[in-house]
C-alpha cells in the first residue's frame, strides 16, 4: 500500500487567495484518516493536492518515500471518489466499473476476473446487469467505489461521498467503507464537513479552520483533549457549552448572570495564573446530570433557565439560559425538567474545560 508525507503544503490561487497554510502532515499505511471541518476550511483543496489536481504552490508530497509534486494522478497510483456518483447512465454495472481497465487496454478475461471479485466483496454480484436508474443510492455509491479499488490503487481518496444519501443510507454505507478499507488494506483519506461520520469511521482526524490544521488526533484524543475552542466545539454533538468568566481572586463570575464559584478550588493552577483575566469554562451536554437541591460531591453545581426540550428516544435534550448565555443540557427521557423552570444540574469537575479567553487555546486538557 502506501505511506504519504505532506510536508508544509501551501496552496496560493492566482488571485492571490491562500487556501491552505503549512499543512504538515504523516499518513501510515494503511490508515483510514479522515479531514473535517466547515465549508471553505480548505479539506476539498488538499484531497484534490493530494490526487494531482491541483498543483503545490509550495511544499513537498511524497508517496512511500518518492516525492510526487510533478506527478499525475494515474502516475501516483490514486483512485478518487467524489461527491456524485459519476455513473455512466447509459452502462450497466459492469460495464461501469470495468470502464477503467478497458481504457488501460486489459483483457477480457482478466476484466471479467477483477469486475466479480470487486463485485463479491461490495455485495454487487446480483446487479451486474442492471443500469444506474434501477439501482438505489447506497448501491450506486458502491459500484462508485468499485470502479475506485478494482485497479488496486494504492491511495482512495474520498470526497463527501455520503452527502447525497438519505440518514439511513449513510448509516449503512460508513459501515461498508470501512469495511471495504479492512478488505483492501489500502491507505485511505476521506474529507467531510460532518463530524459524527469522521468520529465513527476515522483511525486519526485532521480538524482544518480557515486553511490551517487545528489538531490531529484519534476521534478519543479530540473528543476528550481538545487542543482549542473551535476543536472543543466542533466535535460532539450537541456541541460543548461554553460560559465565559472573569477571574478575580480565586473566584470565577460567570458572564452574563449572576452566578459564580470558587475556581481555585478547582483548579489552583490557572486561578493564580489567570488572575484578574477571562477564561471560558467549557463542558459537554452529556457530561451534567440535573441534581434538584441536592449537593453533588466533586462536582460543579449550576442553575438554568430551562426553554426548550426534545425527546430523542434514549436521551433528552434541554435547551436553557444562564442569563445571556444559551446552553445544551442532554438529560435521561426519563427526567426532562418542565419548560420555564430553573434547573439544577452538576458538572463532574474531572469533565470541566478551561480555555484561554484571547488565544482560544485549551489550557487544562
Amino acid at each position: 500500500m502506501a505511506q504519504i508525507y505532506l510536508e508544509k503544503i501551501n496552496k496560493i490561487y492566482d488571485n492571490g487567495f491562500q487556501a491552505v497554510f503549512d499543512f504538515d502532515l504523516n499518513i501510515n499505511d494503511r490508515e483510514f484518516l479522515v479531514i473535517v471541518g466547515p465549508s471553505g476550511c480548505g479539506k476539498s483543496t488538499m484531497l484534490r493536492i493530494i490526487a494531482g489536481l491541483e498543483v503545490i504552490t509550495k511544499g513537498k508530497m511524497f508517496i512511500d518515500g518518492e516525492l510526487v509534486n510533478n506527478k499525475t494522478p494515474k502516475q501516483r497510483g490514486i483512485a478518487m471518489i467524489f461527491q456524485s456518483y459519476a455513473l455512466y447512465p447509459h452502462l450497466n454495472v459492469y460495464e461501469n466499473m470495468a470502464f477503467g481497465l478497458t481504457l488501460e487496454g486489459y483483457d477480457e478475461d482478466f476484466i471479467e476476473k477483477r469486475v466479480k471479485e470487486t463485485a463479491l466483496v461490495l455485495g454487487l454480484s446480483d446487479y451486474l446487469d442492471r443500469k444506474p436508474r434501477e439501482l438505489s443510492g447506497g448501491q450506486c455509491q458502491r459500484v462508485a467505489v468499485g470502479r475506485a479499488i478494482i485497479r488496486y490503487p494504492k491511495v482512495f481518496l474520498m470526497d463527501e461521498p455520503l452527502s447525497n444519501l438519505d440518514a439511513k443510507q449513510r448509516t449503512t454505507m460508513r459501515s461498508e467503507i470501512i469495511e471495504i478499507h479492512r478488505k483492501t488494506n489500502a491507505t485511505t483519506i476521506y474529507v467531510t464537513h460532518d463530524q459524527v461520520e469522521a468520529m465513527t469511521m476515522a483511525d486519526r482526524i485532521v480538524v482544518m479552520k480557515d486553511g490551517y490544521i487545528q489538531q490531529v488526533g484519534t476521534p478519543h484524543e479530540l473528543y476528550f483533549h481538545p487542543a482549542n475552542r473551535f476543536v472543543a466545539g466542533f466535535i460532539g454533538d450537541p456541541p460543548m457549552n461554553f460560559l465565559p468568566c472573569s477571574l478575580s481572586n480565586g473566584t470565577a463570575f460567570i458572564k452574563g448572570c449572576e452566578l459564580s464559584f470558587d475556581f481555585k478550588k478547582l483548579f489552583p493552577d490557572i486561578a493564580s495564573r489567570y488572575n484578574k483575566q477571562d477564561i471560558i469554562l467549557g463542558f459537554r451536554p452529556e457530561a451534567i446530570t440535573t441534581c434538584g437541591d441536592k449537593d453533588v460531591p466533586n462536582s460543579l453545581i449550576l442553575a438554568a433557565q430551562t426553554e426548550l426540550t426534545e425527546l430523542l428516544g434514549d436521551n433528552a435534550n434541554v435547551y436553557a439560559y444562564m442569563g445571556n448565555n444559551r446552553i445544551i443540557l442532554r438529560v435521561s427521557p426519563y427526567n426532562i425538567p418542565p419548560i420555564n423552570c430553573n434547573c439544577n444540574f452538576a458538572i463532574p469537575y474531572t469533565s470541566l474545560y478551561v480555555f484561554d479567553a484571547q488565544t482560544n487555546m485549551t489550557i487544562n486538557s
